[in-house]
C-alpha cells in the first residue's frame, strides 16, 4: 500500500496503464493467431487482408511502445515468407 499521496496515484495509473497495455497486446496477439490459421489454409485474398490488419494492429503497438520494433519486424517477416508461399 502506498504511503503518499503521489505514490497512491502512480498506484493508480500503473494500475489503468496495465489494463490499457494488456488489451493492446491481447488485440496483437489474437491477430497474429489469425493471420496463422488463415496462411495455413489456400485462400491468399484472406490471408492478405489478415495481414494487412496484423501489420497495423502491431504497428501501432509499435508506436506506442507496447512492443520491441525488432520482434515486430521479425514477425512481419516471417508472415510476409509465408504469405509468398501461398499460391
Amino acid at each position: 500500500m502506498a504511503n503518499t499521496k503521489s505514490a497512491a496515484k502512480r498506484a493508480r495509473q500503473t494500475e489503468r496503464r496495465t489494463l490499457v497495455n494488456r488489451r493492446a497486446l491481447t488485440a496483437v496477439k489474437n491477430q497474429l493467431r489469425k493471420v496463422r490459421t488463415v496462411l495455413g489454409g489456400t485462400d491468399k485474398a484472406a490471408a492478405t487482408a489478415a495481414a494487412k490488419e496484423f501489420i497495423s494492429s502491431i504497428d501501432k503497438a509499435v508506436k506506442t511502445g507496447r512492443v520491441h520494433p525488432n520482434s515486430a519486424n521479425r514477425h512481419k517477416s516471417a508472415m510476409n515468407k509465408a504469405l509468398a508461399k501461398i499460391a
